[in-house]
């Protein structure tokens, strides 16, 4: 939920108006929506390279993973991982268009770590993939663009802890 949607709704439920605040908040993040929806875009735009660089960094940092027995050992189990860290970029990308981690948490977070440990997925190494996505990142954007971008990588990275 945007700061916007989350303010509205505060202050519906009090049956009051907008605060100054509030309405300092909402302005901060439409002056911000450019530069959110560039990050965005460049994520977007960029997100096979992305992905492949972070599933590079994760086979060479984890080799476990691919070795025979691992999660990712095989072609289609490999295809799988990386299908999963572009899933992550995505959320990611939700959670910058809306500068707020509602998103990711709603959309992807909930149950996650259940699901990987019925699957026997080291969560570890889900959490070192998506590190690497946001490295990747990173060398993509400016370090203001880069720092805004790694909160919500941070708050995924966060989650699989």
């Amino acid at each position: 939920m945007s700061i916007v949607t989350k303010s509205i709704v505060n202050a519906d439920a009090e049956a009051r108006y907008l605060s100054p605040g509030e309405l300092d908040r909402i302005k901060s993040f439409v002056t911000s929506g450019e530069r959110r929806l560039r990050i965005a875009q460049t994520l977007t735009d960029s997100r096979e390279r992305i992905v492949k660089q972070a599933g590079d960094a994760l086979f060479q940092k984890r080799p476990d993973v691919v070795s025979p027995g691992g999660n990712a050992y095989g072609e289609e189990m490999t295809a799988t991982c990386l299908r999963d860290l572009d899933y992550y970029l995505r959320l990611v990308t939700y959670g910058v268009v809306a500068g707020d981690v509602t998103p990711i948490e709603e959309i992807g977070l909930v149950g996650v770590r259940e699901m990987y440990n019925s699957l026997g997925t080291p969560i570890p190494a889900v959490a070192e993939g998506i590190r690497g996505l946001k490295n990747a990142a990173a060398s993509l954007l400016s370090a203001e663009d880069a720092s805004e971008a790694g909160s919500y990588f941070d708050f995924v990275i966060g989650a699989m802890q």
